[in-house]
């Protein structure tokens, strides 16, 4: 599908997200959710299950050292690699890490408000974050972002505390607690999409965003991939953060290129 790129471009910087309807054919989107489902047949050290209400399910799996022996095939394939480049406006793209998530089996919690980039020893412009739903999601169930926050303040991240989100992933930190969004959504510029299977959300690391809960009933499966460019810098944070190569941060300082062998380059 042909997209307004200098359009998405100036948005993407400016809001930090965009949509992309329809941006994955049949074939593209089958061979995503191929990647989810072997991640689902192959947890790996990262599996979790997040504590919610009642019966209900809330499973992520996250860097899995494995990943790529389920995901190169897809990510070679996929036109998300050069749709990212052009919006970048730059032609280097290498794959980060994938996050999969499964809610469903009755009143699943809220992804708590939180930044990717608090969990991350990386920064720069070229940085995004493809949510890809397999499930058609109306705009009240969908992602939230808090439009712009990218270009604010990086907060501590959440230890998706149930009872508690804006409880400090590293409590001794000097990165500020976040704020208390969801009991003050009047005082934020949120956004959210709804999406069909197919469309693609994109947006980048250090802006705010939160999923809504699934309803008995519903089932929401979800694949993350994130990708960086050649402006992308390793920025030191608090405690062990990813990405979980081994031996990538050894001997690395803030403002180092942010390069390892194991990252898959796909374009550029």
């Amino acid at each position: 599908m042909a997209f307004d790129l200098p359009g998405l471009r100036e948005t993407f910087t400016r809001d930090g997200m965009v949509l992309l309807p329809g941006a994955l054919d049949a074939r593209a989107l089958g061979e995503a959710l191929g990647a989810w489902e072997w991640s689902l047949a192959n947890p790996g050290p990262g599996a979790s299950r997040f504590a919610s209400h009642g019966e209900a399910t809330f499973y992520q799996d996250l860097y899995n050292p494995r990943c790529l022996e389920g995901y190169t095939a897809m990510l070679q394939a996929s036109p998300l690699p050069a749709i990212i480049a052009d919006l970048w406006g730059a032609p280097d793209v290498w794959f980060m890490y994938e996050q999969v998530f499964l809610k469903e089996g009755g009143e699943a919690r809220r992804t708590p408000w939180h930044q990717d980039s608090s969990y991350l020893t990386v920064a720069g412009d070229h940085l995004a974050v493809a949510w890809i739903t397999f499930d058609a999601v109306s705009a009240a169930d969908s992602l939230e972002f808090v439009r712009g926050s990218h270009r604010g303040v990086l907060y501590n991240g959440s230890r998706f505390e149930l009872g508690d989100d804006t409880a400090p992933l590293h409590p001794d930190s000097p990165m500020p607690r976040l704020p208390d969004i969801e009991a003050r959504r009047g005082d934020f510029d949120i956004v959210s999409y709804p999406v069909e299977p197919g469309d693609v959300v994109l947006f980048h690391p250090a802006l705010l965003h939160g999923g809504a809960p699934t309803h008995p009933g519903a089932r929401r499966r979800t694949l993350t991939l994130r990708f960086f460019g050649a402006d992308a810098v390793y920025d030191e944070r608090p405690g062990p953060a990813g990405p979980r190569l081994e031996g990538f941060h050894r001997g690395k300082k803030t403002g180092d290129a942010f390069r390892h062998e194991g990252f898959l380059k796909l374009a550029g």
